[in-house]
């Protein structure tokens, strides 16, 4: 059964840093991707950031120098660094995994093939 778990959302001021992290176990294909979703309140699902199984890492224009994805494949875990946070940031957050489709970018690939998400945890970004 695959099942995936994040952690670490909360409260912080704008400009500030959180770092979101998420457990994946059972899904067990060698080449994949995994990334991040987030969903504001009246929002459509926004792709952030994808790392695959090359440890090729993309992201949205939106987090794109702020935002840092990386992995530990021993682990089995997936981390979001967030610095410089805005209130637009805003969302519950999500991990997810899928297969590795490389004739996708990465973001387009985890919007299209993703399989299993988490339920996600919870980012406040206050002025």
């Amino acid at each position: 059964q695959v099942r995936l778990m994040e952690s670490g959302g909360g409260s912080v001021r704008e400009g500030g840093s959180l770092t979101v992290s998420c457990v994946v176990s059972g899904y067990n294909e060698p080449k994949y991707i995994r990334g991040w979703f987030r969903q504001a309140p009246g929002q459509d699902r926004e792709a952030i950031a994808t790392i695959d199984s090359r440890d090729s890492p993309s992201y949205a224009d939106s987090v794109k120098g702020r935002f840092t994805i990386s992995q530990d494949k021993d682990k089995n875990t997936l981390s979001l660094q967030m610095n410089y946070l805005k209130d637009e940031d805003t969302a519950m957050y999500y991990c997810a995994v899928g297969p590795l489709a490389p004739y996708y970018d990465g973001l387009k690939n985890l919007r299209v093939l993703w399989r299993h998400s988490g339920e996600g945890t919870q980012v406040s970004v206050s002025s």
